[in-house]
């Protein structure tokens, strides 16, 4: 029974790595420098879903070399990058995008860091201002 329950669990592990989705391993080639130049620089600019913090280009998750085959099919279509970008957006929505457009959904991520700022900035005043205020109170007390 104990040899039945160890073989089990080693199946169990050796299935999980074995079992691990690969993405298309094949280069992609390209008919000229500028075009696998103008590749890169899409990959570069186009965000991985699953990473979230990593573009195309970097990630190497499953899906973004999905992504990256199906970025350099429409390119070998003669897609245009604005159609490429448009094609991206309105399938996954303007997350795929490492600069999106400042719209009415998007406002707050572009103005957050100066939110942020300004915030941080006021906080640290209102500290100094308040330290002051009990330096100056402390002395006088000494004082008196």
């Amino acid at each position: 029974m104990k040899k039945l329950l160890v073989w089990l669990l080693f199946c169990c592990l050796s299935s999980t790595v074995f079992g691990q989705v690969q993405g298309s391993k094949e280069p992609l080639v390209f008919a000229s420098p500028e075009q696998q130049a103008r590749f890169n620089r899409l990959t570069t600019e186009l965000r991985c879903l699953v990473c979230q913090n990593q573009n195309l280009a970097d990630s190497d998750a499953p899906l973004a070399h999905d992504l990256r085959k199906e970025l350099y099919d429409m390119m070998q279509s003669g897609l245009s990058d604005d159609q490429i970008k448009q094609f991206l957006v309105e399938r996954y929505g303007d997350f795929v995008l490492y600069r999106p457009p400042v719209k009415g959904n998007t406002l707050l991520l572009w103005l957050a860091p100066a939110l942020l700022l300004v915030g941080g900035a006021l906080v640290v005043w209102f500290n100094v201002r308040q330290r002051k205020r009990l330096l100056i109170e402390a002395r006088s007390d000494e004082e008196a």
